[in-house]
């Protein structure tokens, strides 16, 4: 049984570890359907609440300091008071943001630690190139898991998303990748054989352990039979020259990544999306900004400090802005609407406020995806309660097609009719 198991891990993590893996290609645009799409954008620290909630409740809430580069799309989003995953305050908890549980405590429930993003991705499977996407320029918020607890890393360059996402492998590199992804399918198949031995003799506790490999393979084996369907299939084409000729600020390089994957979700490359505004980036090419990130976030209320950190917060909302006009300038093919109208928009964080470390009232925003949007809804219970995350995960999940009415710590659904 030892040998078995040693033998089983060393397939699953020549499988896990080959850099030719990646995600599975998009649809021609003739057999197009009309998808809604997923972007998630995400913070270490949340934001300062004076000054990213408004001040009133209902659809005609006053604009705050941090949301303001967002007035625009002000009837179409929806800002959530009050929800968060119900964890004692401090560092750490911020990596439940998409999941609602801890890698800890994660075995208790249904999907364990899986992120929404991944979620969704494992819905939208082969149907395109790359079932989701993550970016940053820089790692660290740990916001995306995989359903076998696995951190799903960013790529963390401007250059590396292009080449990922639009570079087409010359004939060379296509033999290349087809001889390796022949070689993981004929790793998986000796892995299964060896399952089928070790558990005709293993105890309940261990089928249960290597019923969770099992499904690892046959996640791997689906996706390399992808990536073969697909692997001479050209990508579409994208001019990053503008982005290149600009100064690598941090604002160009994040509207680089912003646009790349605007572009990915108009020609279908992929459906989902996540973007981080990591921990360590150096935001002082901002105006006003003098210190780090983290260091704003220990502010004592200080006044110079909330400012600055203020001016991050709503630099990150302004990334977004722009992203969310250039989606919204696109007509969707095939019906009514932009393509912003036909993507669900996520931004917030798994902490409510650095300062305090408080991970109580986490700073959400939904826009776009076609919903009813309430403006500022406060979400607490008639018993003074904060609403779990999770139902609104749970009302994401059913607008882009999840037959679900639960998602780990949920209690119920939120009320966001789509149109």
């Amino acid at each position: 049984m030892n040998t078995n198991r040693r033998s089983i891990l060393k397939g699953l993590g020549g499988g896990l570890t080959l850099p030719m893996l990646e995600s599975s290609a998009c649809q021609a645009p003739a057999q197009r359907e009309v998808p809604i799409r997923l972007l998630v954008v995400g913070n270490p620290f949340g934001a300062h609440p004076e000054n990213f909630f408004p001040s009133n409740f209902g659809k005609d809430q006053t604009d705050s300091t941090t949301l303001r580069p967002l007035a625009w799309l002000k009837d179409r989003m929806t800002i959530v008071s009050h929800t968060d995953h119900n964890m004692i305050s401090g560092h750490g908890r911020e990596i439940s943001f998409l999941s609602g549980v801890l890698p800890t405590t994660a075995r208790a429930f249904p999907e364990k630690n899986m992120s929404l993003d991944q979620l969704f991705a494992r819905h939208v499977g082969s149907k395109v190139r790359y079932p989701s996407v993550g970016a940053a320029l820089n790692a660290g918020i740990r916001m995306s898991w995989t359903a076998n607890g696995v951190e799903k890393l960013p790529i963390t360059d401007p250059q590396a998303l292009f080449d990922h996402l639009f570079l087409n492998l010359t004939v060379a590199e296509r033999a290349e990748r087809r001889r390796m992804l022949n070689q993981n399918k004929s790793i998986l198949d000796t892995v299964s054989s060896q399952f089928s031995d070790a558990l005709q003799s293993a105890s309940r506790f261990d089928q249960r352990r290597m019923d969770q490999f099992q499904t690892s393979i046959r996640e791997l084996e689906r996706s390399l039979s992808d990536r073969a369907t697909w692997l001479d299939r050209d990508k579409p084409s994208y001019d990053l020259s503008d982005h290149v000729r600009t100064e690598a600020t941090i604002a160009n390089r994040y509207d680089a990544i912003f646009d790349m994957i605007g572009y990915a979700f108009e020609t279908d490359l992929t459906r989902v999306a996540t973007i981080e505004f990591p921990a360590e980036l150096n935001y002082t090419d901002i105006d006003g900004v003098n210190r780090s990130y983290h260091g704003c976030t220990h502010n004592g209320r200080g006044e110079d400090l909330v400012k600055e950190l203020v001016a991050i917060e709503s630099f990150q909302i302004a990334r977004l802005s722009n992203c969310l006009k250039k989606l919204d300038s696109i007509q969707e093919p095939n019906t009514e609407g932009s393509l912003l109208d036909h993507t669900i928009v996520l931004f917030g964080s798994g902490m409510g406020y650095g300062g305090t470390h408080s991970n109580r009232n986490l700073p959400i925003l939904v826009a776009g995806g076609g919903f009813e949007h309430r403006g500022h809804v406060d979400a607490r219970d008639n018993s003074g309660n904060n609403m779990p995350l999770c139902n609104l995960y749970v009302t994401l999940m059913q607008r882009f097609g999840i037959e679900r009415d639960s998602f780990n710590t949920s209690t119920g659904v939120f009320e966001l009719n789509h149109i």
